[in-house]
């Protein structure tokens, strides 16, 4: 029984005990009451006697923040581009007696006062109301486009490296120091089983260029894809690359946010394969992204056919080190022909075109593609000649004469 029930079980039983005289009914009446609500009988006298009303008392507080100074806030938060309430705090301290010699807010000294003394937590209490009128919520958004992201399952680990067609995505940008603009992208491709490594040039990083690149990459891989992984990055995560992806049968997953790791194989490529090669200049024009492409034809086949990679066969720790077993290095050529899911027709035309492949030419070729595309960079920045030993500065060509002919150096 609550304080309510109580008074007002009290209140009929007073009634009732002021218009009987015998002294025996009284105490009827207390004992009745005491067994009901389980109080004291010595309480219960003193409150059934008292002229004070048996209504409960409630406490009524005065609204310290009023009408005024509501008003005011609303005022000063709109001038300011509402800003919540940890940013509006310091600005009321600075600004308000400001405000009012400008005569932009016409307010007594109390509302002022006030004004001063009002905490973040109060200000977003108070402003709540406005906030609802003028659809100023949440500043917080959910998440863009999520449904496609419901759509695209997470994958983390469990790779058969066995099995050709497990395929990583990623996107290497060619921004330089700057990332405004429109800029070249490296759309680089790796097979976990086989360590095959694909890339395409193109120019920005929209969902439908992505998308072609990733398709001409298909095409020019020798197996079948199975299954194909990428970043959470809008360039992949799209309506073009899950119902093509569908439509070919081809099982599309991503990695978690914020985890490379998850992406490790063409992270590992990206290095090796396109920052070795292109360094971290900024390219950006049609002529830079003909030759990287050209560049790309002749350096696939050079690390698919003749540059061996290291599989990871087993991890063992032991008393808190990490002890790495690696197989023997073999190219990604040598693992696909001792495959068994690869079938022998595709084996016999790449081992046709291992044989007509020579890899000093390839290497030549390489060089020159690297030098052809650094004179570009060149003359599209009029810039002197750079050292070529300055880190910032792409691998253009590996041996020293040719290092020290592109600067103009005596060798």
């Amino acid at each position: 029984m609550n304080m309510d029930a109580r008074c007002q079980y009290l209140k009929v039983l007073q009634e009732k005990y002021f218009r009987t005289k015998s002294r025996k009914e009284k105490s009827s009446i207390l004992d009745e009451y005491c067994k009901n609500t389980g109080q004291n009988r010595k309480y219960v006298i003193r409150k059934i006697r008292s002229s004070l009303s048996l209504e409960p008392k409630k406490r009524k507080r005065t609204a310290t923040y009023d009408g005024p100074v509501r008003s005011a806030l609303a005022k000063i938060w709109e001038i300011f581009d509402f800003p919540c309430g940890q940013r509006l705090k310091p600005l009321l301290e600075r600004e308000v007696e400001r405000l009012r010699g400008l005569r932009e807010l016409i307010i007594p000294d109390e509302v002022a006062e006030k004004l001063n003394k009002v905490s973040p937590r109060t200000i977003d209490r108070l402003l709540r109301h406005q906030r609802e009128v003028l659809h100023l919520q949440k500043k917080r958004h959910k998440k863009r486009n999520p449904l496609i992201y419901q759509n695209v399952p997470i994958k983390a680990g469990g790779w058969d490296r066995s099995l050709p067609g497990q395929v990583q995505i990623d996107l290497v940008e060619h921004c330089g120091e700057s990332a405004g603009g429109l800029f070249i992208n490296t759309v680089s491709s790796c097979d976990v089983a086989l360590g095959w490594w694909e890339g395409r040039a193109i120019l920005g990083s929209g969902q439908e260029r992505t998308f072609k690149a990733i398709e001409k990459m298909r095409t020019g891989t020798p197996f079948e894809w199975q299954e194909l992984h990428s970043d959470n990055d809008g360039s992949f995560i799209n309506w073009h690359l899950v119902k093509y992806c569908e439509a070919e049968g081809i099982i599309f997953n991503r990695s978690r946010p914020y985890k490379k790791n998850d992406n490790c194989f063409v992270e590992q490529k990206n290095s090796t394969h396109v920052r070795n090669f292109l360094g971290h200049l900024r390219y950006d024009t049609k002529e830079e992204i003909e030759v990287i492409n050209s560049l790309y034809q002749i350096l696939s086949p050079y690390k698919n056919f003749f540059q061996p990679v290291m599989k990871l066969k087993e991890k063992i720790r032991d008393k808190g080190k990490i002890h790495r077993k690696y197989d023997t290095p073999k190219t990604p050529y040598q693992r696909l022909m001792e495959s068994e899911n690869i079938p022998e027709i595709t084996k016999s035309e790449l081992k046709k075109v291992y044989l007509s492949l020579n890899p000093a030419k390839l290497k030549r070729d390489i060089d020159a593609k690297l030098k052809e595309l650094y004179q570009i960079y060149q003359e599209k920045n009029n810039s002197q000649r750079v050292d070529p030993f300055k880190k910032q500065r792409p691998r253009l060509v590996t041996s020293y004469v040719a290092q020290q002919e592109l600067v103009g150096l005596p060798s």
